[in-house]
């Protein structure tokens, strides 16, 4: 082979393995899986006293702790770290709110916080570099 063909050779195989490394994968940040995250069961105990409100403190728990992993990994800027942080807070804030003053989640209360968390896990996995939240 001769130099020139194996700086090609050479060129395109950093080429290929380039965008493999340079983006986030699904592995990465679970909350990028949205039929998993949907369907997880938090644990009641503490101040979460309703199985709806475990699922959405759950899914918060997760998602922040993704934010911050890409954060840490320089997929995210400060100010859109700290706006995404506030949003899941947000969130949970309100879930729980609701259940101090009604006693219970409703169903409806629960799709409304879910569809809220898949919002901020697009925007925060199409930052990091996962380009498409899955959803089934």
């Amino acid at each position: 082979m001769t130099g020139k063909a194996m700086f090609l050779t050479t060129l395109l195989a950093m080429l290929a393995s380039a965008p493999a490394s340079a983006q986030g994968s699904r592995r990465d940040y679970p909350s990028c899986d949205l039929t998993t995250q949907r369907a997880l069961k938090g644990q009641m105990g503490g101040p979460t006293r309703d199985p709806r409100q475990a699922h959405i403190a759950m899914r918060a728990d997760i998602l922040q702790a993704d934010i911050g992993n890409a954060r840490k990994a320089r997929r995210l800027s400060q100010a859109e770290t700290q706006k995404l942080w506030n949003t899941v807070a947000r969130i949970r804030r309100d879930a729980d709110r609701f259940v101090r003053k009604q006693g219970f989640l409703s169903a409806g209360e629960t799709a409304s916080y879910d569809r809220a968390l898949d919002m901020v896990a697009a925007r925060m996995c199409r930052q990091a570099g996962v380009f498409q939240a899955r959803s089934r």
